[in-house]
């Protein structure tokens, strides 16, 4: 596989962006965020608190801060968060000043986030993000996914499958749309989307420095 290019065409620090990943419950995403932060030395991920119980293997602070509804609806009051939705059933949110403080010092940050969620960064920060649907091969793909990791009981998954007609009607408010076919393939698209967006005008500081030089008169 060929490596993509980071260098920046023009020196100087750039605001970081958020790259929002989403998906119905079982597509892949927690996967693809997993494999492309493995190899983005520049991309931060945001850990988002939630109430929902946490799950055999994942750790306080890693996966999720893990809060009581007490603890999060203070949380919200505060303005803490800078989106915050219910998602089948339990509370998430995104911590505020982390995420401020990444994207000043130039760092990229990765949400996986559900559409509610993403909604509410595009009302506040559109220049900032990128948006990137995830989608299964199909339904029934999707079935065989959440019961093979085995973390929800029988109802958890009957509810989930229940809400995919609901969320993949969202997939047109992304900029881009992955189809799951495969996890390396899926996280090597994201590493270009990634690449790509870097390179955007707007987030290029000093370019218009830089291509004043050659305007000038040749001595």
């Amino acid at each position: 596989m060929t490596d993509i290019i980071h260098d920046r065409l023009v020196p100087g620090q750039r605001r970081g962006l958020m790259l929002v990943m989403s998906s119905p419950s079982g597509a892949g995403k927690t996967s693809i965020s997993r494999a492309v932060l493995a190899t983005e030395p520049d991309l931060a991920v945001s850990v988002s608190v939630t109430t929902r119980p946490m799950r055999p293997g994942e750790i306080d602070g890693r996966d999720y801060h893990f809060l009581d509804p007490a603890a999060f609806d203070g949380m919200v009051e505060r303005g803490e968060l800078l989106e915050h939705a219910v998602v089948y059933g339990n509370a998430y949110g995104t911590p505020k000043a982390a995420v401020e403080r990444a994207l000043a010092s130039g760092k990229d940050v990765l949400f996986d986030i559900d559409w509610q969620g993403a909604q509410q960064l595009r009302e506040r920060a559109a220049d900032d993000m990128v948006g990137v649907f995830i989608l299964p091969p199909s339904t029934a793909e999707l079935e065989a996914r959440l019961r093979r990791r085995a973390q929800d009981s029988e109802d958890v998954v009957r509810y989930r499958l229940r809400q995919i007609t609901n969320d993949v009607t969202h997939w047109a408010e992304y900029d881009y749309v992955l189809i799951n076919h495969d996890l390396y393939a899926s996280a090597a698209a994201v590493r270009a989307i990634l690449a790509a967006e870097r390179l955007r005008r707007r987030r290029q500081p000093g370019l218009t420095e830089f291509v004043r030089q050659f305007r000038a008169p040749p001595h």
